[in-house]
């Protein structure tokens, strides 16, 4: 098979869709072109065709696909076969291609016996547990590096502060004081937004990987902020810097055509086809920008939607996700912009703008390549950029509004972040002494061991402690070592086995006589007094 040189292949190879779409027109194309006996250069060619007869199937072919609609016209038509004309698709009957140009004439073409199809590459299935940027974590707002052991300071329980920590778990809370954590910087409040954003579109997307798609270094988590937050009332983007917004004379322009026949100016001077005017004014502006409104740097992020568009509402949340990437003077801009063709197109007392094309198919083609295009030459290029902006004119409503399920989540965890934390008083050491401690993977043998040593230690030694304090009275050191054996019965158990063990601690209590017995042995004296004191007859 002869190598087949395609100008930008790197760009192609990148894009799934783009090539899916340009395999499939292929195919469809070969597959279902009428080919005849045509006469060129003083002889007949079998299984050919003329340029004509191809751009007449062709379009119609085009114009019922789902992948690019109604709105495509005859001229896109024609540059598409220039690019199968350029990449070896067909071919004139003399074998030329590449540098010849295809031509909506009677010139003679047929196809190539090698096959022009690209390979596709294959898109990884997405894994819950795909590679995302790492979010910042409830204690690293700085990169710390992590040792393997970190010395802990060793907690020392007496009896005072025993009887505080003992005290809270049999119900007996004491004063309590909220502790903040450190504030989170604005910074990285950014950092955040636009991590979690990247994530969301991944997760949308449905791809493992943005390599290839988009570069982070691209993302100014700046807009991103600007983008949510600074909005007026209808949700379009306000833009601080009036030097960066649009003319006056545009806008009102832009104003009249949406609002028509209500929006025109009285002092405007009116005229058969003013409306006309008006829109050739507008389109103008858009189509001296420098770069399309989705900038050339997101300009394969949003090509990736094309996959998606036959699910309306994952579409619509992707759109969402990347339109929060676009510098506000560009968001404001086509929020405007498709707010303007939507209204055009639904509005039956605005004059016809063209005498052959419909208003809708008129927006699409004058705008797209304002909106969605590559900064170098792309095979099928204007008619992805048709069928994109044709699907977020249609849904501009949506499309352009800030996805609510993003914001959510990055409130949820920032607001996890910001939690405060209740210390009781004297229930422990003072937080800010303590150094930061990590997490890492330990075996099973090596937990035993550790709960054994951190739990039971500890309290082995507190018991000792209330064991051999002489400030308690024993009747205090009774109470004490009963509401011990209450709440660690193992620990107990094993200090004292026996009775004895115990007694050997703490002395036996004097056993206290009934009031019976106290009676009967005051009485006892009393008995040979009374005999002494008898009268005798």
């Amino acid at each position: 098979m002869p190598h087949v040189k395609v100008e930008i292949g790197v760009l192609l190879a990148r894009l799934f869709v783009k090539k899916q779409g340009w395999n499939e027109t292929i195919k469809l194309f070969r597959g279902g072109m009428p080919l005849k006996r045509h006469w060129a250069y003083f002889r007949s060619y079998d299984n050919s065709f003329t340029g004509s007869e191809a751009v007449d199937w062709l379009h119609e072919l085009l114009k019922r696909n789902h992948n690019f609609g109604p709105e495509v016209t005859r001229y896109q038509t024609l540059q598409l076969l220039r690019k199968f004309m350029k990449n070896h698709v067909v071919e004139d009957v003399k074998g030329r291609y590449g540098k010849e140009d295809f031509e909506d004439s009677g010139q003679v073409y047929r196809f190539p016996p090698t096959s022009p199809l690209k390979p596709l590459p294959q898109r990884p299935p997405v894994s819950e547990n795909c590679d995302l940027p790492r979010l910042i974590r409830w204690d690293d707002y700085e990169e710390l590096p992590q040792p393997e052991k970190i010395p802990m300071k060793s907690l020392i329980l007496n009896s005072e502060t025993w009887n505080k920590r003992h005290s809270i778990a049999i119900g007996e809370v004491h004063e309590c004081k909220i502790i903040r954590r450190s504030d989170i910087t604005p910074k990285q409040v950014d950092q955040i937004w636009k991590k979690m954003t990247i994530a969301h579109l991944q997760r949308v997307l449905g791809l493992k990987t943005m390599d290839g798609v988009l570069d982070p270094k691209h993302v100014n988590d700046k807009h991103i902020i600007h983008n949510v937050f600074s909005v007026n009332k209808t949700g379009i983007v306000i833009v601080k810097n009036k030097a960066e917004d649009m003319p006056y004379w545009v806008l009102s322009a832009m104003k009249c055509l949406a609002n028509w026949p209500n929006g025109r100016e009285t002092k405007q001077p009116m005229y058969p086809g003013f409306e006309r005017d008006v829109l050739r004014t507008v389109a103008e502006y858009f189509q001296r920008l420098k770069e399309p409104l989705l900038t050339f740097q997101l300009y394969e992020v949003f090509v990736n939607i094309l996959s998606l568009l036959q699910q309306k509402e994952v579409a619509a949340e992707a759109l969402q996700v990347c339109s929060l990437l676009l510098p506000p003077a560009n968001r404001r801009r086509l929020q405007l912009l498709l707010r303007l063709m939507a209204r055009v197109c639904q509005n039956p007392a605005l004059p016809p703008l063209n005498d052959t094309i419909a208003t809708r198919t008129l927006m699409v083609q004058t705008f797209s390549r304002c909106i969605l295009g590559s900064a170098e030459e792309v095979d099928l290029d204007e008619l992805l950029a048709t069928k994109l902006v044709t699907f977020m004119m249609e849904h501009h409503d949506s499309v352009l509004r800030v996805p609510s399920n993003l914001h959510r989540h990055v409130e949820d965890h920032l607001s996890h972040l910001r939690r405060v934390q209740i210390k009781y008083a004297g229930a422990d050491t003072d937080a800010s002494l303590v150094s930061p401690s990590y997490c890492r993977k330990i075996s099973r043998a090596e937990f035993e061991e550790q709960r054994v040593s951190s739990s039971q230690g500890p309290m082995q030694e507190l018991l000792e402690g209330l064991i051999a304090d002489t400030e308690l009275s024993a009747k205090d050191k009774r109470k004490r070592l009963k509401q011990f054996q209450k709440s660690y019965p193992e620990i107990y158990r094993r200090r004292f086995p026996t009775a004895e063990s115990k007694a050997a601690v703490l002395p036996e209590k004097a056993p206290r006589l009934k009031p019976q017995l106290m009676l009967l042995t005051l009485k006892k004296p009393f008995q040979p007094f009374q005999r002494s004191w008898s009268f005798r007859a």
